[in-house]
């Protein structure tokens, strides 16, 4: 307990110590043990292009990689992240050099408004890291839980067929899976 200026007693909050690598950096960092993953971003770090939409882990526009499978940030304690390697929108591209999918997206146009972008592209990382989608089909079923308010569902797929051999080959899995 801590005594506030009047001499009531108030709950001390613990911080938690917390290691991980964020975008390539390994960071050490003191989070209070509710705070959400997207908060941290967001709020602590000022990694805002990872988005909040709906708070609820329904849209998508929170989506980051944590050891390359794509999460909902907004869902995710940060102290649940110890140890991880985390990739945002911001930790994408390899200095000036986009990654593949973002320039698949700058290609087809696969974005209008943008709000949605920075998820949309994390989570069709994570899915070519994944390795399961083949088809035209898969890649929409696989991307369902990324929502798009401005409707550029078809580009978005159509971004996403052509990046995801190239994304593979980056992540190192080769084009055949």
């Amino acid at each position: 307990m801590s005594v506030n200026m009047s001499g009531a007693a108030q709950p001390a909050f613990v911080r938690h110590p917390l290691r991980l690598t964020l975008n390539g950096q390994v960071r050490e960092l003191q989070v209070l043990p509710w705070t959400t993953l997207l908060d941290l971003l967001r709020e602590q770090l000022d990694l805002v292009g990872s988005k909040k939409g709906c708070d609820h882990g329904q849209c998508g526009a929170c989506t980051v990689l944590r050891d390359g499978k794509r999460i909902n940030a907004c869902l995710t304690l940060a102290v649940m992240c110890e140890g991880a390697e985390l990739t945002t929108i911001e930790g994408l591209a390899d200095g000036e050099e986009l990654h593949p999918m973002q320039q698949a997206f700058i290609k087809h146009d696969a974005f209008q408004c943008g709000y949605c972008t920075p998820g949309q592209i994390c989570s069709a990382v994570g899915l070519a890291n994944e390795g399961r989608a083949q088809s035209s089909a898969e890649i929409q079923e696989l991307m369902s839980g990324n929502l798009c308010r401005c409707g550029a569902y078809n580009n978005i797929r159509e971004a996403i067929e052509e990046a995801l051999p190239a994304s593979r080959e980056r992540a190192g899995q080769g084009g055949g899976q």
